[in-house]
């Protein structure tokens, strides 16, 4: 018996997921999921068991979340590939001139310096993404971004895996 769509755009949204990147992980189109979320397609059992396996938090998930959210440094973790905000500790959330919450889920490759950008494209050839490197430091400028200001600094990135498989990238500020 197919599952009703809203459970699934619920584990989807707690997770931070986007309708894209579920599809991706599924084997279906974008389409696909957003017509499941939607109720305009029935998610047969089968994709609704896949699903949520996909889409449950591990303890260690929620853990790393806790540690970051609560931290007293300044830090963040974002998905690896896509720079989706995952989490972010207050004292970093507290130097963006945004309401709390306003950037889960979204990218901040758009915020990033010509330094940060520039140790972003050096990753593949480090063996970043081969897991042979898996912290780094690098040094950045300003950003002299009125939303989210990046100041002069020393950042450690650190490449940890989550429960689904992906790479995320927790960003400590010194």
């Amino acid at each position: 018996m197919p599952r009703p769509a809203s459970p699934l755009r619920r584990l989807r949204l707690l997770k931070g997921l986007k309708q894209s990147h579920l599809a991706e992980l599924m084997g279906v189109a974008q389409t696909t999921v957003s017509r499941w979320e939607s109720g305009a397609l029935d998610l047969p059992e089968d994709q609704w068991r896949k699903a949520q396996s996909l889409l449950a938090d591990s303890a260690q998930d929620a853990i790393l979340k806790r540690l970051v959210e609560s931290s007293t440094l300044s830090l963040h973790l974002i998905d690896d590939r896509t720079h989706d905000l995952l989490a972010v500790s207050a004292s970093r959330e507290n130097r963006w001139n945004a309401k709390p919450g306003a950037f889960l889920g979204k990218t901040l490759i758009g915020f990033a310096t010509p330094e940060i950008l520039a140790a972003e494209a050096s990753l593949r050839d480090l063996g970043w993404y081969d897991d042979r490197v898996t912290r780094l430091e690098v040094e950045t400028g300003p950003n002299h971004n009125p939303v989210v200001p990046i100041i002069q600094s020393r950042l450690i990135w650190e490449r940890v895996r989550l429960s689904d498989g992906r790479a995320a990238r927790l960003v400590t500020t010194l």
